[in-house]
């Protein structure tokens, strides 16, 4: 088996460490304790090609493939995790979706823009009422006699919604049909009828904005349809497959970020005459924060292997994608709280990025599918029972 990347994954991932380290790391701090939006950040990482890596250059993107977006994420999560959801929404959730079903002028109109950085993408499924049971949703478009809808409902923790330009929006439009009665749209923020709520105050990923989102009597146009009326719910979960991976990814870096911290703070750190690495507790939890990381690592780089298969062959990756996600972001959690118990009093104090860590990590066992789901998911794929 071979485990060598390409030059050309390498060269994505040396850009994404190297605006991690030198852009965002001095800055996460900052957009952490203000609950600021980091545009300016964000934008440089348009403009180097890391907010459309598997988006064809013809529409503005990098043209890569997924393990160089899993190598990217890693890089930008490590430094900031809030940055890194900004990018795995904008690369995964909005573009994916509209390669995959979108029309030629779409892709031009909505992929191109938020590839090159020039406008933020956000993706709306999740309601008040609904949220692991997405097909539950209230969320209503009505068919006009012109081929036009009007939208009227509430979509809710909205990554990106406070700033984004562009929609994803999934609505029901044959309530009748159930899961199969909901479309996919593209819609403009600018347009009347399109309201956000306040930005929500969030526990970690502070600088990554969320909202809620209300449509009243908004217009989508018949060329803002996106697939074939009908088979949103599937194309929803078609791109969460995608964005799974990148959600593990996100897990992997900021496990990653936590534990080189601890490794770190072990051999400079002395406690009765010598360094508090030298003690077998100690030791315990570095090795195992180690082996978890690594088989995090190596699942999330297998299910963007697979996913990269499946888009050759027209499969599926969700079991991948899943399993990836559940074991990196119950890492990703293990490794924060360990490595805050490592650092004792000044892992709990804002002195030190490891308290944020901890604050970050928790909502990667929570958004694009909980935990609970991501078990449910790989069961059923593995049982064939539904």
């Amino acid at each position: 088996m071979d485990f060598a990347f390409t030059e050309e994954q390498l060269m994505i991932q040396d850009v994404a460490r190297r605006i991690a380290r030198e852009k965002i790391a001095p800055s996460a701090e900052h957009f952490d304790r203000t609950g600021e939006f980091p545009l300016d950040n964000i934008r440089t990482l348009g403009e180097n090609g890391l907010m459309g890596i598997e988006v064809p250059q013809e529409y503005g993107g990098a043209g890569m493939d997924p393990i160089a977006y899993v190598l990217a994420i890693i890089e930008i999560a490590a430094a900031d995790c809030a940055h890194s959801t900004i990018m795995s929404v904008n690369n995964s959730l909005f573009c994916n979706g509209i390669l995959k079903n979108g029309t030629e002028a779409q892709k031009q109109k909505y992929v191109r823009a938020i590839a090159e950085g020039k406008e933020i993408g956000a993706y709306a499924l999740t309601e008040p009422q609904s949220g692991s049971d997405a097909s539950a949703m209230r969320c209503r478009a009505v068919k006009q006699p012109n081929g036009s809808w009007i939208v009227n409902g509430k979509k809710s923790w909205i990554t990106s919604g406070p700033v984004a330009k562009y929609v994803n929006l999934f609505a029901m439009t044959e309530p009748e049909k159930g899961a199969r009665g909901i479309s996919a749209f593209l819609v403009d923020a600018d347009r009347p009828g399109f309201i956000r709520g306040k930005t929500e105050p969030k526990l970690g990923i502070r600088a990554s904005a969320t909202c809620e989102i209300e449509f009243q009597d908004y217009v989508v146009e018949p060329d803002e349809l996106l697939g074939k009326e009908g088979e949103g719910f599937k194309t929803a979960m078609g791109v969460l497959d995608a964005g799974r991976i990148g959600i593990a990814s996100q897990a992997v870096g900021l496990a990653r970020a936590a534990y080189e911290a601890s490794v770190a703070y072990v051999r400079e750190r002395k406690s009765f005459g010598q360094p508090i690495g030298s003690f077998q507790m100690i030791q315990a939890k570095i090795a195992d924060m180690k082996c978890r990381l690594d088989a995090a690592h190596l699942l999330t780089l297998r299910a963007a292997w697979a996913k990269a298969q499946a888009e050759k062959s027209g499969g599926r990756f969700s079991t991948e994608a899943s399993v990836a996600k559940l074991t990196a972001s119950e890492t990703a959690m293990y490794i924060t709280h360990q490595a805050l118990q490592i650092h004792g009093g000044m892992g709990y104090s804002k002195e030190m990025p490891l308290e944020r860590y901890f604050r970050d990590a928790k909502i990667t066992e929570i958004y694009e599918g909980t935990s609970e789901i991501q078990r449910l998911v790989i069961a059923r794929n593995e049982t064939g029972i539904r």
